[in-house]
This record gives C-alpha cells, structure tokens and sequence, in this order.
C-alpha cells in the first residue's frame, strides 16, 4: 500500500511537500494526483486537513485556464440542485459512490 503524501500549507499559501522536502506549486499538487499519489493538505498553523478546499482549488484554477468555459447554465443547474454544492449535485446525479467522506 503507498503512503499518503502529506503536503503542508502555510499562512504565504505556500505549500511543502514533507515527503520530498520542498515546496511545490498548485499545478504540481494536480500532477501528483493525476499520477495516482494519494495526499492530503494539512494547514501547518491549525492542523486541520484542508484537502477537499485544495481540491477546489485546483477545480477552479483548471476552470479559470480553461479555453471553453462551463456554460452558465450548467453552473446555475448545480446551484439549483441539493443543497447548491458541487458535491451534492455529484451525490444527486451520480451515487453515494462517487462521494465519499474521510
């Protein structure tokens, strides 16, 4: 079983990777997961698991560079739905299974 990636990250909002020890960028943090590295963001002052904001993160970023754009109205469906969470239109339209909480 691989070990899980701890990456830390500061007040700067900068982000340390404690596994190699260095500090790694957002886009790096997307190529460690598109690789398959199971990690977790940990805010170095609270100690509280900040990976699923990380992930948001990451969503929005490729979103912002992206060339074509979610339409609108895909956005203000997923609004509409549940409880106008991303995750919970997943949950709505795709199953529990996709959805899991740690």
């Amino acid at each position: 079983m691989d070990e899980v990636k701890v990456i830390k990250r500061y007040q700067n909002r900068k982000l340390y990777d404690c596994s190699e020890s260095k500090y790694v960028r957002l886009d790096e943090v997307a190529r460690m997961i598109k690789n398959g590295d199971d990690l977790r963001v940990i805010d170095n002052k609270t100690k509280n698991d900040i990976t699923s904001n990380t992930l948001i993160q990451l969503l929005y970023e490729g979103e912002r560079k992206a060339k074509s754009h979610s339409s609108a109205n895909l956005l203000k469906e997923i609004i509409r739905q549940g409880d106008s969470s991303f995750t919970g239109y997943i949950q709505g339209h795709l199953g529990e299974e996709f959805v899991k909480t740690n």
